[in-house]
């Protein structure tokens, strides 16, 4: 597959972005108030405050009250207010040594040790049970309380476990958390919300309609995610393909591609092909059922690491876990690999993603500048 950053003015900008977030108080994850039930708030105390003995990093380190992850800017403010930061140690840094803060600063990824199913094989390394990768952090915006898959590939069975595995892995905990505080850590988590007409969700009410928009630009981006048809429109209903669902997070009835259909949860929109965010390019080796082999050439192959399935049925190759939309314009940068800062770059990503895929499957899609603005009017809604 083929291959396709870098920060100047970083402490001045960081300085800047300090001073402006001073006079104002950060929003809380905890849509619901201030949480009252005592397990919940021990769980808030272990999410925002503790080391587990470990490098100084908390589960807050990397997931701000404001977005539930971090951003460039977020890393620029840290770095300028401690260059020693614990978010810039261990997997945080270029080498994953704790040497250099460029990728952190210019793309906020961290570098992640992801398992290899028994069938895949890194050519670099055939020994290998895992792979460092560079991904973003994944928002918990949302995510702990409205949505089972975890992880941007899905490999997390659920919320404990996933405390667990980050307090040994990305914290580098000596005291693991027992049992009991990753119950309450995954309590708190269940009530982080971005917006409070998400908590009938929670409560089994899954009605959430799309905004309607105001605007010219808002009503024709709304078109884009409707799930409907239109001969007329190509582009009616081509975002809620993948962006459907309450929470614009899942496949809708028009995708017939196996294994999809209604609820698909994975999808590869050539993230991972077009690689803006230049990383490696790594070779795998699948081994197949009937023992045939396939290499893969990919930065980060996604869902088909943990499946061990690069066919073109299993629709897991270079494929990663379709992002909850409600709430987005405050979770940036995007993609799994942050290579879209902003939501400008995210349907500029689009543009390029539906001229290739409809070459191939007519008919043609063409996103003009038009449609690109009225996309982000709209998603700014959500």
């Amino acid at each position: 597959m083929t291959t396709r950053t870098r920060y100047g003015f970083a402490v001045a900008i960081a300085c800047i972005l300090l001073a402006a977030r001073a006079g104002r108080a950060e929003p809380s994850l905890d849509g619901t108030g201030e949480a009252t039930d005592r397990p919940i708030r021990s769980g808030r105390h272990l999410f925002e405050r503790e080391t587990f003995g470990g490098n100084g990093r908390t589960c807050g380190t990397c997931h701000l009250r404001a977005t539930g992850t971090v951003s460039p800017a977020d890393a620029l403010a840290s770095f300028a207010k401690d260059p020693h930061a614990p978010l810039f140690l261990a997997d945080g840094s270029d080498d994953g040594q704790g040497n250099g803060v460029s990728r952190m600063l210019a793309d906020a990824t961290i570098l992640v040790q992801v398992p290899l199913a028994p069938n895949v094989r890194l050519r670099s390394d055939p020994t290998a049970s895992t792979v460092t990768l560079a991904r973003g952090v994944p928002s918990v915006r949302n995510t702990p309380a409205l949505d089972p898959v975890l992880m941007l590939d899905g490999r997390e069975k659920d919320l404990m476990s996933q405390a667990r595995d980050a307090a040994l892995g990305h914290a580098a905990a000596t005291a693991p958390p027992s049992a009991e505080e990753l119950d309450r850590i995954a309590r708190f988590e269940r009530k982080l919300f971005s917006a409070s007409s998400l908590l009938g969700l929670a409560k089994g009410r899954t009605a959430l309609a799309l905004p309607e928009g105001t605007t010219d630009a808002e009503r024709r981006g709304r078109r884009f995610f409707e799930v409907r048809s239109d001969p007329a429109d190509q582009k009616v209903g081509r975002c809620a393909f993948c962006h459907s669902g309450p929470l614009l997070n899942e496949t809708d009835e028009f995708i017939t591609v196996a294994p999809f259909g209604r609820g698909g949860r994975f999808q590869n929109v050539l993230v991972s092909e077009l690689n803006d965010a230049r990383n490696p390019v790594l070779d795998f080796e699948f081994t197949n059922p009937d023992g045939s082999t396939t290499l893969v050439r990919s930065p980060d192959p996604g869902r088909a690491l943990i499946t061990g399935d690069a066919s073109d049925t299993a629709q897991s190759l270079n494929a990663f876990k379709i992002p909850i939309l409600r709430g987005v314009r405050r979770t940036a940068p995007y993609f799994h690999d942050n290579s879209a800062k902003t939501l400008e770059d995210v349907v500029r990503h689009y543009k390029t993603f539906f001229e290739i895929v409809t070459a191939i499957h007519p008919p043609a899609l063409i996103l003009t500048e038009q449609d690109q603005a009225d996309l982000v009017a709209f998603m700014k809604l959500l």
